[in-house]
């Protein structure tokens, strides 16, 4: 283990533009960042915005010269010039334990890599994403999730904040009572949310393979522990069932008609569809996916589905109500590329600015963390992102990010601090 963490430190140092964190987040430490736009990541905007951090938390928010947390006239510890400071970006739906081998095929069990390639890959595939501007992410699911999300917690290896929901309820065949026991299970491993596979996937056409009884088992055990459910529904039938069910948030649902859009915004359902980016990763490495198993057949129905969840989007944004939150998807090959999946949906009709915000404080709030994360604010954790340019202009300055803190320490930055 010793020596599988060693490696994965050098992994972090060795990966281009990687930096040693530059700041920790003593409580005793105070930091100043300026920049001359900041997006509060609630729809807001603010000119020649001061930020100040203590303690992994920021303490003030300020426009000009700081008056709070900081001596009025002192220089910014962080002077980001015409970048513009924002949330870092949350992704509610990422599957870090997906890598290619050296192969050039996707992990398998029996493939002959053992646990300090699989944590090698794992890690590396975090530390892109945090490099991509994102702060915090949700793995549903993989049962070796605990240990990867201790790691980050721990500093052991930079990632964003991870939420898991181990490994994934798939089996049809137990009993509601067997799947609340389950549930119970889940709780007891450390799991954050339960994710649940109501339907099967874009080969089979996405039909309901859980029954109705079971999905209300599922769920309403769920929230009996207090916990999150995050249901894997493609067809109209099977989300229509698992939000009448009363889970609370539907990934991917293709085939989903306005009723169901309905259905959802009615009920208080989130709902993180994906317009572009793992369908088009899988189309992008066809010969990886092909050596991993799919078919041509698989590429067709992948091309196809590409060409139908623009409208799928846009039906969704006309919907009264509804509460969209970004999650990618994000497989092998896909880590570090989040933010295609937000100019996708800004070019299938969504704002900019909604956009970010279904990337910060909505999604925040579909984790139930608002309270800690998604803004920036006093009380806040200082988890904060500065682009080149505006993206609640031009949503594609999110892939040019220049500067990442998580929980107050710095993990990139051009430039060398103007103080310590």
């Amino acid at each position: 283990m010793a020596r599988t963490l060693a490696l994965l430190l050098a992994l972090a140092g060795a990966r281009a533009g990687a930096q040693a964190p530059a700041d920790t987040a003593s409580d005793t430490t105070t930091v100043t960042i300026h920049a001359a736009t900041l997006l509060d990541g609630r729809g807001g905007v603010r000119r020649d915005a001061w930020v100040t951090v203590r303690g992994g938390r920021i303490v003030a928010v300020e426009a000009g010269a700081p008056r709070t947390g900081a001596r009025r006239g002192t220089r910014a510890t962080y002077e980001l010039g015409t970048l513009t400071l924002m949330p870092g970006l949350i992704d509610v739906h990422v599957h870090p334990s997906w890598y290619v081998t050296s192969r050039g095929a996707l992990h398998r069990p029996d493939d002959g890599d053992g646990p300090a390639e699989a944590a090698l890959a794992r890690a590396g595939n975090l530390y892109a994403t945090l490099m991509a501007g994102v702060t915090t992410a949700q793995s549903i699911g993989d049962a070796d999730d605990a240990a990867l999300r201790d790691a980050v917690a721990r500093r052991v290896i930079p990632g964003p904040r991870l939420l898991t929901s181990l490994a994934p309820m798939l089996d049809t065949t137990p009993s509601p009572d067997s799947l609340r026991a389950l549930v119970r299970t889940r709780k007891a491993e450390g799991a954050d949310v339960v994710k649940i596979f109501a339907s099967a996937g874009l080969g089979a056409g996405g039909r309901q393979t859980m029954s109705d009884a079971q999905l209300a088992a599922l769920c309403g055990e769920a929230r009996a522990q207090g916990m999150r459910t995050v249901v894997h529904a493609i067809s109209a039938g099977s989300v229509r069932a698992a939000v009448l069910a009363g889970c609370g948030q539907i990934e991917h649902g293709m085939y989903a008609t306005d009723a169901e859009l309905r259905l959802m915004a009615e009920r208080g359902v989130w709902f993180s569809p994906q317009v572009c980016l793992v369908l088009q990763n899988y189309l992008d490495h066809r010969d990886v996916f092909t050596r991993s198993g799919f078919t041509a057949r698989s590429f067709e129905t992948l091309q196809r589905t590409l060409a139908e969840t623009p409208a799928l989007f846009a039906r969704a944004l006309k919907t009264p109500g509804l509460k969209l939150v970004w999650g990618t998807d994000a497989v092998a090959l896909a880590h570090g590329h989040n933010v295609d999946e937000l100019a996708c949906r800004v070019a299938a009709g969504q704002r900019p600015m909604d956009a970010i915000v279904s990337a910060t404080s909505l999604a925040a709030r579909s984790l139930g963390l608002e309270a800690r994360i998604g803004a920036v604010a006093p009380g806040m954790d200082a988890d904060l992102i500065a682009v080149e340019g505006d993206p609640s202009r031009d949503i594609g300055a999110l892939r040019r990010v220049a500067f990442v803190m998580r929980a107050g320490v710095v993990y990139r930055h051009g430039g060398v601090p103007a103080r310590r």
